[in-house]
């Protein structure tokens, strides 16, 4: 199995089989973001792909779950696409589910009848980075995509009958725009309705835009208690018919999870009973936190 460079994935994915079918991120401007700073985007060969999954399948065929890598493999042509997931499930007959990162133009750049295509041919699930629902915020960060086009892009997703795992991240907004962050994101979330949402906080890595904007001290960090205030004022005003919501992942100070809406008072008296007291022993410490 030949893998090119640190490999990036979910969460949910971590017992998945990881192909990279594409090098990088075709966008790889976000501020924030530095997973993919040392690779060049470009797209593997058909013929390298089917290698990666013969390899695999000559010593083990028992495969469920299959992730497609890198950054937003979703913007290959649908065709290729095709192809790849056709030879998967040929390859193993016990996949379930195969995932996928996208970016808001990787869906909007295929029509309705290539994503309804995709999914019949077997992909399920399709993670999209959000990060943020104001606009202001969006452009800052040099997502690539505004809030119209975020709205859109995952609206299209599940009318294609797709699995949305969206991810937001906790403190993007820095100090000053905590609140504009927390309700313009809760907001669009309404829109879209995701089945899965992932929270994040913000970590900030060596080499990224953003670290050398805090140097320069052109953005402020928020403190961990405001980070816990800034989820709550998302959380709030949340309104999703049936969504799975996490943020238990390492860089984030308390865990939380549940399903939304049911578990949401439950899930702001935490966070409220936390801020009360102020009691540092239910944060995860510094040392700990990681990408």
């Amino acid at each position: 199995m030949r893998y090119e460079g640190a490999v990036y994935r979910p969460p949910s994915e971590a017992k998945s089989l990881i192909i990279q079918v594409t090098l990088g991120c075709s966008h790889n401007q976000c501020i924030f973001c530095v997973s993919y700073l040392d690779k060049k985007f470009r797209e593997r060969e058909l013929e390298d792909i089917y290698a990666d999954i013969d390899e695999v399948a000559s010593h083990y065929r028992g495969v469920e779950r299959v992730f497609l890598a890198d950054g937003d493999a979703l913007v290959m042509k649908t065709d290729k696409l095709l192809k790849i997931l056709e030879k998967l499930y040929n390859t193993f007959p016990q996949v379930e589910r195969v995932g996928i990162y996208a970016t808001p133009h990787d869906i909007l750049e295929k029509d309705l009848e290539e994503l309804t295509s995709l999914k019949e041919a077997g992909l399920t699930i399709v993670y999209l980075g959000v990060e943020s629902g104001n606009e202001e915020l969006l452009k800052w960060m040099r997502k690539g995509a505004t809030r119209q086009e975020i709205i859109d892009a995952g609206k299209k997703a599940r009318q294609a009958g797709l699995i949305l795992s969206v991810t937001v991240i906790n403190g993007i907004g820095g100090r000053e725009k905590m609140a504009d962050h927390a309700i313009d994101t809760a907001t669009l979330l309404n829109e879209i309705d995701p089945e899965y949402l992932g929270l994040l906080t913000l970590m900030v890595p060596e080499g990224t835009t953003i670290a050398r904007k805090i140097q320069k001290g052109e953005f402020e960090m928020p403190e961990p208690w405001e980070m816990l205030a800034e989820i709550e004022m998302m959380l709030e005003p949340l309104e999703l018919s049936n969504c799975v919501f996490r943020c238990n992942h390492a860089s984030n100070y308390l865990p939380l999870k549940g399903t939304l809406p049911q578990d949401k008072e439950k899930l702001l008296e935490s966070l409220r009973s936390v801020l009360r007291t102020k009691d540092t022993r239910h944060l995860r410490p510094e040392y700990l936190r990681a990408l």
